[in-house]
């Protein structure tokens, strides 16, 4: 049994949340909560508020599941639109700023 979650449309970029995101691929939802907890990046917090949303979805969907048999089983991070704005750029032109957006997919499966 699997239970997943995902969060869309979230204001810091793909790059940033893929090094948090690689701390706890494959690791225990209990250790996993722990480490984004005390991580000093503000993608952890996402992060954790999306594992804490996969590990609700799978303790409804099967009750009675022990939240300390469960482990990430995947977890990724994908580019969402970007916001485009622009300033002032050489020769008086106009240059671009991209104000990019992520989506976390998170996957938590029972070990076996």
């Amino acid at each position: 049994m699997e239970g997943t979650a995902l969060t869309k449309h979230l204001r810091i970029s793909p790059r940033k949340m893929r090094r948090v995101a690689e701390l706890v691929r494959g690791k225990g939802t209990e250790e996993a909560i722990t480490i984004l907890h005390f991580t000093r990046k503000n993608a952890a917090t996402l992060i954790e508020k999306t594992v804490r949303s996969a590990v609700a979805n799978i303790m409804f969907v099967k009750p009675g599941t022990d939240s300390h048999n469960l482990y990430i089983k995947e977890i990724f991070v994908d580019g969402g639109p970007m916001l485009k704005r622009g300033r002032a750029g050489s020769m008086g032109r106009r240059s671009m700023i991209r104000k990019r957006t992520s989506h976390i997919t998170v996957v938590v499966a029972e070990k076996a």
